[in-house]
C-alpha cells in the first residue's frame, strides 16, 4: 500500500551516470562516486542548493524546472557565482540510515 499523504522525508539522493547527489531538504549534503563508492570531498555541490532541474531537448533546447528535479533531468546547481550542471538523473533514491549518519563526516 503507498503512502498517499505529503511526503515526509528530508534526504534524497539523486543519482546520475557516475555520481550520486545526497541532498538533505533542497542543500546537497555528500556527493558520492558511484563507480568506487568513495565520498567526494570539496566536491563543488556540497553545501549548496539544488536550484533546480534541466532538460536538454532532442533540437538542442533547455526547459528548467523551478521546482524539485525528475527522472532524466539535470540538477542545477548555482554556487558562489559558478553554475553546475549534472548529468541527467538516472533515478531518485532515499538514503539507509547508516548513510545519513555519516553526512558531515565523509
Amino acid at each position: 500500500m503507498r503512502y498517499a499523504g505529503k511526503e515526509r522525508r528530508v534526504h534524497r539522493v539523486f543519482v546520475t551516470r557516475n555520481t550520486e547527489y545526497h541532498v538533505r531538504r533542497d542543500t546537497c549534503v555528500a556527493v558520492r562516486d558511484r563507480r568506487t563508492g568513495d565520498w567526494i570531498r570539496g566536491h563543488l555541490a556540497v553545501k549548496s542548493r539544488v536550484s533546480g532541474g534541466l532538460r536538454f531537448t532532442e533540437s538542442g533546447g533547455i526547459r528548467p524546472n523551478d521546482g524539485t528535479p525528475v527522472l532524466g533531468e539535470s540538477l542545477f546547481f548555482i554556487t558562489d557565482g559558478r553554475d553546475l550542471v549534472t548529468s541527467p538523473i538516472v533515478s531518485i533514491e532515499r538514503p539507509p540510515r547508516d548513510v545519513v549518519a555519516v553526512y558531515g563526516r565523509s
